[in-house]
């Protein structure tokens, strides 16, 4: 038997080199032993598992196809010499979210791996979550022939090069590698869209059938590695000190606490003590103050609440932290009436500048609010702000005491089910002071169980709760659960979930079972959409198509797949809590079914507080807009 050469370039085959670098202790090992060395030939599949190694992707989420079978086989190669891990699924979509959650969740960027055609095509649908949201995950398409010899299968038939090209540049940044010598721009290009410092996104890179296996010279040390970037805030203290000076002399100043402020939590508080400004949350950023922060006024938007919607409608300064100014989280753009003045923290040089009378101060929000605190602490203040914080700690009272009051009372009598029900709220309140005292995270799927739950959780600090409200993509959060069993220190975590979004992806099931997952599913049942329901009622009067009456018995559907377990969660508090405990028992997947109440008893809900630009509203809602300042 020949000996094994000692450079990895002379290596012939795939599985040679793959036991080479694993003896080596991997790529970034080699390099740092080897240096440079000489230029390598390799298939451009193999050149890309190693490119997307170098910057720290090394796993990936496939379904297989004919347009990824020569990239299996490198991923088979390499992860049986432990370079990387492979995950097979059965839906793309359920695919794409768990990709999604392992890099929201666990900072662990995978790649997601299917065919042109119908599978790309949901992957790229499930993408809008990572899109909406700011998470970085690499998507690799099999995509047709560069030579275009005729209609390829599952290409999109039209007389038109690179028509699947069109379709992910529209999503996102994409990229063909129509050529193997467009390897590296292409990974440089993907690595500045996966790792972008402050809006990170899906990558759309498409692999040609006819290049996959073409060989590409290169040198390994030349593959683009992770981007670094540093912090960025304004150079001199100038817009800072008009900052400073604007909010000191407001005396009604509110901060809209954004997705971008859950990396920036400590700061987010200094600044609001010291500018004594009432915070008003996003559904994504629950947690940045403490639940029980005098000045946490709770969620403002569409939804909202009693307390931040208050504050929305009466603050007179602005100060914008992070956020995208989203329809439901600024009610459609008239969520400020009386706001004159708006500072606005932000990395993006657009959204920063997204409101009229802005004091912009671009860059990394936790670098800018600690300096903008900074100016404030020591600076007299107007005097008007102490009655300010008072009212607002009187309505931050008023909206506890009806979160209170809608969490407890009796069971409900709802025709749907032969015995009296926990309301939704009653429910999600429950399992959320059971999942804080067991540290358990929270995935939220979209419709009334988000609605009802980014105004129900009591949460100490950012991303105790991932709430996917960017897409509203139901199926999300039981997808996303699925991510426990692929991170290195996976942790347990319940998936909140309606029966409607609960059917988009119930093969959960069955991947969960498979990829060794500890979670729960805890599934809120009113066989209904009752977001729609609710929003048609409201709206116009009556529901309509949004409930079908179908029973399901969802016990017997989850135990239906061996190593699933599910309890009945009952029709109290403490029978739920019963059935999360007994659930996290069990050391795989479990599913814990709800009967709730649906009908036009108001303990039925939270409510909503404010405006949307949405059906038979949009007329009143764009008069007033037409009318404000910002």
């Amino acid at each position: 038997m020949q000996a094994e050469s000692h450079r990895f370039a002379d290596l012939a085959s795939s599985e040679a080199r793959a036991r080479f670098l694993a003896k080596a202790g991997g790529l970034q090992a080699l390099l740092a032993a080897e240096g440079a060395g000489p230029t390598v030939t390799l298939p451009l599949v193999e050149a890309l598992v190693l490119g997307l190694m170098r910057q720290g992707v090394t796993k990936y989420l496939a379904i297989f196809g004919h347009g990824s079978t020569a990239l299996a086989d490198v991923l088979r190669v390499y992860e049986a010499a432990g370079l990387v891990r492979c995950w097979q699924f059965r839906n793309e979509v359920e695919m794409a979210h768990a990709a999604t959650a392992l890099s929201w969740v666990y900072g662990e960027v995978p790649a997601v791996v299917t065919s042109i055609g119908p599978g790309a095509l949901q992957a790229m649908a499930a993408s809008l979550a990572a899109s909406s949201n700011g998470v970085g995950v690499y998507h690799l398409y099999g995509d047709e022939t560069t030579h275009g010899e005729g209609y390829n299968m599952q290409q999109v038939p039209k007389p038109a090069q690179g028509v699947f090209s069109q379709i992910s540049s529209l999503m996102g940044a994409s990229y063909t590698l129509h050529s193997p010598g467009a390897l590296r721009d292409g990974l440089r290009k993907g690595a500045s869209s996966v790792f972008h410092p402050w809006r990170p996104g899906p990558f759309y890179l498409n692999l040609p059938l006819n290049t996959q296996e073409s060989p590409v010279m290169l040198r390994l040390d030349a593959l683009p590695e992770r981007p670094s970037f540093p912090t960025l805030a304004p150079a001199d203290d100038l817009a800072l000190n008009l900052a400073a000076q604007a909010i000191a002399g407001a005396g009604r100043v509110a901060i809209k606490a954004g997705g971008g402020a859950r990396q920036a939590a400590a700061a987010v508080r200094r600044l609001a003590e010291a500018a004594g400004a009432a915070v008003v949350l996003s559904p994504g950023s629950v947690g940045v103050l403490p639940d029980a922060h005098p000045q946490n006024l709770h969620v403002g938007g569409s939804k909202g609440s009693i307390s931040g919607n208050w504050a929305m409608e009466e603050a007179e300064l602005l100060v914008v932290i992070g956020s995208r100014a989203v329809c439901q989280a600024d009610c459609s753009g008239i969520g400020w009436p009386k706001v004159r003045q708006v500072v606005n923290l932000n990395a993006d040089p657009v959204d920063v500048q997204h409101y009229n009378a802005t004091l912009a101060l671009p860059g990394d929000a936790a670098v800018v609010a600690d300096r903008l605190a900074a100016l404030l602490e020591g600076r007299e203040r107007n005097p008007a702000k102490s009655g300010w914080l008072a009212e607002a700690a009187a309505k931050k009272a008023e909206w506890q005491a009806f979160r209170a009051d809608r969490a407890s009372g009796p069971a409900l009598a709802d025709p749907l089910w032969p015995r009296p029900v926990m309301t939704q709220t009653q429910a999600i309140a429950a399992a959320d002071a059971w999942c804080c005292k067991a540290g358990a995270l929270k995935f939220f799927d979209a419709g009334d169980v988000q609605a009802n739950g980014f105004q129900i959780v009591k949460d100490d600090a950012p991303f105790q709760t991932f709430t996917e409200s960017g897409a509203s993509y139901m199926g999300f959060a039981v997808s996303a659960l699925l991510s426990q069993g692929l991170a290195d220190m996976g942790r347990y975590g319940v998936a909140f979930t309606g029966d409607g979004s609960f059917m988009m992806n119930p093969q959960v099931l069955i991947d969960a079972v498979a990829h060794r997952v500890h979670g729960t599913i805890l599934l809120f049942d009113n066989r209904r959409m009752a977001a729609i329901s609710s929003l048609q009622e409201a709206q116009y009067g009556v529901n309509w198509r949004t409930h079908d009456g179908v029973e399901v018995d969802y016990l017997a559907l989850a135990q239906a797949v061996k190593g699933v377990v599910a309890f009945d969660g009952g029709t109290s508090p403490e029978e739920l809590t019963a059935a999360l405990t007994r659930a996290r028992a069990h050391r795989g997947l479990s599913l814990v079914h709800v009967p709730v109440y649906f009908g036009p008893d108001p303990a039925g809900g939270m409510g909503a507080y404010g405006q949307w630009n949405v059906g038979n509203w949009c007329a009143a809602v764009q008069a007033r807009y037409a009318e404000t300042l910002i």
